[in-house]
């Protein structure tokens, strides 16, 4: 019997109580329809919608990667120096500041609302982006691009935490996550046919990569606004009864929600009184800066093999394809198992001997090698991120934890996307030999990072086991506010 079995008897499964009535309570009765059929009900109504959201907010954020090689750089003379690098980095500025104010707006005005807004505007910024006609104009779209993508990621994680159990959320978070690795794809593809329309109206092909991506992204926003689902106790596609059974369930597995909670500035920092809220985010930081670092040089390092900027946007495709695939394996055999560490460590020593590959291998007749290594750094880099910000996310009790957690989480982790961006930089191309150690580097923290988290709820639950209180004696109001700090919560890993 493993690590995660002997958890889940002890625990049942993720639960909440170890013992007293609440860890045995019967969940309400679905009548009109089964448990089975209302998770497919649920899953149709959400992923759908938040993968279609967050693969147009990364394809438009790193699809300045693939107009680089189609004349960005020649076009708006920036093709020597740094400004490049600078144009990339000043959107992450916005993007971390506004992470947790975003997720607050995002409980005030319903998820509905606030992302498909926010979404419109950074469609309307992409189609900007595609006209600058200088530097200037550049950094001030990018910057613009950051403040209205800040909500993207951290307020789809946080929606999607709040409808699953802890044992559920892995497969729907990797899925959704996968996102990010279909946009590689999707913008290869993209890129290499919208390249063909270089010289249309006036305008060289890398405009009309951002001009068209952006106008989708405007009329996707549209049609989510009429789809985008709100929390639980909000969502009106959802019967009485199966909005009573969902609810009850979610609440057996971390506790109430405290729906009601307003999130203010004192309760941003007693989150912040946690010292597994920071750690989290030295967790994703870690990993942020290779994936980051792929997804923005992907298509430069690939050019480098000798390959012409068509060819080179078509290569970029499989180790995207390959991402998702093996994201989807680790996912299912996470919550299969229901045990999460192992599979953050796996991948991202996989990702690892990808950029040792990278570094150690070079020249003409092995480029095929080369090639070859990009697969490993996407498939470890970007199937390891999901289990991250599940396990931290999942482990966050209550509206207002889960919302300034994973907004942290999310927030603080980009930074690493400030490092990546100056990580590859052009005089060190073909060979990039600091830009992989860093990576390297940041890979291992990551680990490092993972293993210092484990350590510290496999105490906190032992403390709490040392210290057994009687469920019946903390009042309902204090369980509901407390989340995870509620001492009968038990952490998983």
């Amino acid at each position: 019997m493993g690590v995660a079995d002997l958890q889940s008897e002890k625990y049942g499964d993720g639960q909440q109580i170890v013992d007293g009535p609440a860890f045995d309570h019967e969940l309400p009765p679905l009548r009109s329809t089964t448990e089975r059929k209302l998770m497919a009900k649920i899953d149709w109504h959400i992923l759908p919608c938040l993968c279609v959201l967050y693969l147009l907010a990364f394809l438009d954020r790193v699809n300045i990667s693939n107009a680089a090689i189609l004349g960005l750089k020649d076009d708006l003379g920036i093709a020597t120096g740094n400004k490049y690098n600078i144009a990339l980095t000043i959107f992450f500025v916005p993007y971390i500041i506004f992470e947790i104010p975003s997720n607050i707006l995002l409980k005030k005005f319903k998820p509905h609302v606030w992302l498909p807004l926010c979404m419109f505007g950074f469609g309307l910024v992409m189609v900007c982006q595609g006209l600058v006609q200088n530097w200037g104009g550049l950094m001030a779209t990018r910057w613009f691009l950051g403040v209205f993508e800040t909500g993207m990621f951290p307020g789809c994680f946080y929606l999607l935490g709040m409808w699953y159990k802890r044992s559920e959320a892995q497969k729907r978070f990797s899925f959704f996550f996968s996102s990010t690795t279909l946009a590689g794809a999707f913008g290869g593809i993209l890129a290499y046919g919208i390249s063909k329309m270089s010289g249309d109206r006036g305008y060289n092909g890398w405009r009309w990569v951002f001009i068209i991506e952006g106008c989708i992204t405007c009329v996707a926003a549209f049609i989510l606004f009429f789809c985008m689902p709100d929390f639980p106790e909000d969502s009106k596609w959802l019967t009485d009864e199966e909005r009573e059974f969902v609810q009850a369930k979610l609440a057996k597995d971390v506790g109430k929600s405290a729906h009601h909670v307003n999130i203010g500035l004192r309760q941003v920092l007693d989150v912040f009184k946690d010292y597994k809220i920071i750690i989290g985010g030295f967790m994703y930081f870690g990993l942020i800066v290779p994936a980051y670092g792929y997804a923005y040089f992907a298509p430069s390092i690939i050019k480098s093999y000798g390959y012409s900027s068509a060819v080179t946007q078509l290569y970029s495709i499989p180790p995207w394809a390959a991402a998702f695939v093996f994201s989807m394996i680790i996912a299912f055999f996470s919550d299969r198992l229901k045990h999460r560490f192992a599979f953050t460590i796996i991948p991202i020593c996989i990702a690892i001997a990808g950029f040792a590959m990278l570094l150690c291998i070079h020249g003409e007749a092995h480029k095929h090698a080369e090639y070859a290594a990009l697969f490993l750094v996407t498939c470890g880099s970007y199937s390891a991120m999901p289990v991250i910000v599940c396990w931290f996310a999942m482990n966050l009790g209550g509206h207002h934890r889960r919302s300034i957690g994973t907004a942290w989480q999310v927030g603080f982790g980009n930074i690493g996307g400030i490092i990546a961006t100056f990580s590859f930089m052009t005089q060190d191309a073909p060979f990039y030999t600091k830009g992989y150690s860093i990576c390297i580097g940041f890979c291992c923290l990551s680990i490092i990072s993972c293993a210092v988290y484990v350590l510290s709820l496999w105490h906190e639950n032992r403390k709490r086991d040392n210290a057994a209180v009687d469920p019946n004696t903390v009042s309902e109001e204090e369980e509901t506010y407390l989340g995870d700090l509620a001492p009968t919560y038990r952490y998983t890993f």
